[in-house]
């Protein structure tokens, strides 16, 4: 096996100057950089990758921690974040808490053990925020929040409960059913003790993000007149209960004539419209919450509020490669400064669509505990299930 002894012989240049340019440290003459060049192309010479990471206290591995990669939505961020990684030379490692024995707690020791530079955390974890905050290694949350300090990046799902009530009041709708996770998320920060229960439903303060499209939605609907209901299904991976969430919808409510929910849930609403004979938009309007591939291949064109996913992973692959170079600083100051003012920096994002303020869900104090440092602005696409 070549090595790095025989690239040196074959250069005539000593070995230190072959560790040079393959590690791409230290200063070499130009002429020197070609000679060991072209040796290493005459001799076949593969770095080791191993070791060069080793010298440069990197490993290029970025663990994805995911609910389900069986959710069209996380199939695709999924998807979106290993090009963004890959673009910036890093790999991904992926971990799908409901589809694997192994948690996150695995990914976290890897990282402390230096056996990966970063996590992206993008589903949910029992674990205080202490634990990640102690962590002391780059991690970013996706539309989660763990903590004071761990940058979050996610849509700006406030717009996106405003797009969906602009849409839904201005076709006239009379009673919108909701159908969503357990209602328990709204408010599961309460376990800190941060608010009392009454504030904590009111506020919507949660490590998911993702239900202030909800809260925002019932704001708006109530200050428009409209009726509406909010229907649980299971956790995000449990498909089933979305079905048997949609049966009992249809059996509760013989009056609604709206509904909002995930790709998924909006999908298997269609179905079981059709199954009991209503006719879509004109008995039954659907909006679909993601606008995945799925909201093209329900049998009828969803209309989907889209999250950006490209945008999405764009941000937090700039964010995490921000966070691993300043770790690489001296005694980690550059990354404890990049978490701080990643923390600090939240970015207001407004929509053109001017909804009236009573739609807007007044979080209080919820902006700085459980609130998301990058938001991305979402679209409404129109369909052909509403009206």
């Amino acid at each position: 096996m070549v090595g790095m002894r025989d690239v040196a012989r074959k250069a005539g240049v000593s070995l230190s100057t072959v560790s040079l340019v393959v590690n791409g440290t230290g200063y070499v003459s130009d002429d020197m950089r070609a000679k060991v060049r072209e040796a290493m192309r005459a001799l076949d010479y593969i770095p080791n990758e191993l070791a060069r990471n080793l010298a440069h206290n990197r490993t290029n591995m970025i663990g994805v921690i995911v609910p389900t990669i069986r959710h069209p939505f996380f199939a695709t961020l999924t998807a979106a974040l290993q090009r963004e990684f890959s673009a910036r030379g890093l790999r991904t490692m992926l971990c799908s808490t409901a589809d694997s024995d192994k948690g996150e707690a695995d990914y976290v020791d890897m990282l402390q053990r230096h056996m990966m530079d970063g996590i992206v955390m993008a589903a949910h974890t029992a674990h205080p925020s202490g634990y990640w905050t102690g962590i002391g290694r780059p991690v970013v949350a996706f539309d989660r929040y763990l903590g004071p300090g761990i940058p979050s990046i996610g849509s700006d799902h406030e717009q996106g409960g405003r797009l969906v009530a602009r849409a839904l009041i201005d076709s006239g709708a009379k009673h919108v059913v909701m159908v969503g996770g357990p209602r328990s998320q709204f408010h599961d920060l309460d376990a800190e003790g941060a608010f009392d229960a009454g504030e904590l439903a009111e506020a919507g303060v949660t490590t998911f993000p993702t239900v202030r499209y909800y809260l925002t939605l019932e704001h708006a609907l109530a200050a428009a007149g409209v009726r509406y209901d909010y229907v649980e299904a299971g956790e995000v991976s449990d498909f089933a209960g979305y079905a048997d969430a949609m049966r009992d919808l249809f059996d509760r409510y013989d009056d609604v004539d709206a509904v909002v929910s995930s790709d998924i849930g909006a999908s298997l609403c269609v179905q079981e419209a059709i199954r009991r004979g209503a006719a879509i938009p004109r008995d039954l309007q659907v909006v679909a919450y993601d606008g995945t591939y799925l909201a093209d291949i329900a049998g009828v064109r969803l209309t989907a509020v889209r999250q950006d996913v490209d945008a999405l992973a764009a941000a937090v692959a700039a964010r995490m490669t921000a966070l691993i170079e300043g770790e690489s600083g001296r005694d980690g100051t550059r990354a404890r400064d990049a978490a701080a003012s990643s923390a600090a920096a939240s970015e207001t994002m407004t929509d053109s669509t001017a909804e009236p303020a009573a739609s807007s869900v007044s979080v209080g104090d919820g902006r700085l505990l459980g609130s998301v440092t990058e938001l991305v602005p979402l679209t409404l696409r129109k369909g052909d299930s509403t009206r």
